[in-house]
């Protein structure tokens, strides 16, 4: 499939205009746009990945959850295909957030192969900015949790894409060194 340029930016303009007061967790309040070119740069350079609904879903991977963007509006921009992808990889909010997570484990080796690509590279990029731009207000114990908890997701997402779960294993193995040094009582 011919890589569709005109999506992606679109896509990426989109998510421009709807997270564009959002920030991240860390200590500099880094813009959340940030991580959305990180997922699809990470999808692009690592995954080899060149499908233009893929990429777009990745720049548009949080919007149904964190922006008052609606379905309907996905639809009719960026068509089923890509809103399919996001809907997949979107958690309902109105569950607790511990049921998220758990059925973020659960959910994760029935995606489909588009929602794995995305939700692996969520991850990667997630894990290493819990690692390495953590969340200021979060303790080393939790930036662990975390880490755990990303792990069990993407153990779910193996036999998708082979450099993408290689860099997983090598950010979460950083991230786990870095975070260890981070803790209290270590020698």
């Amino acid at each position: 499939m011919p890589f569709d340029v005109n999506l992606f930016i679109r896509a990426l303009a989109f998510a421009a205009e709807r997270h564009r007061l959002q920030r991240r967790k860390d200590a500099q309040q880094s813009p959340y746009l940030n991580h959305l070119i990180d997922v699809a740069r990470l999808l692009c350079e690592v995954g080899g990945i060149h499908d233009p609904v893929t990429l777009a879903a990745g720049l548009l991977h949080d919007i149904l959850e964190d922006t008052q963007t609606s379905p309907d509006e996905i639809r009719s921009q960026f068509g089923n295909e890509v809103l399919a992808v996001i809907e997949e990889v979107s958690d309902d909010k109105t569950l607790p957030k511990a049921e998220r997570k758990q059925l973020q484990i659960l959910h994760a080796p029935g995606l489909s192969q588009r929602a794995k690509l995305v939700k692996l590279a969520d991850k990667i990029s997630n894990v290493y900015d819990v690692a390495h731009l953590p969340p200021h207000s979060w303790p080393v114990e939790r930036r662990q949790g975390y880490l755990d908890w990303a792990q069990a997701v993407a153990e779910g997402l193996r036999g998708t894409n082979g450099p993408l779960e290689a860099c997983f294993d090598k950010t979460i193995q950083i991230a786990r060194a870095r975070i260890s040094i981070d803790s209290p009582g270590v020698i």
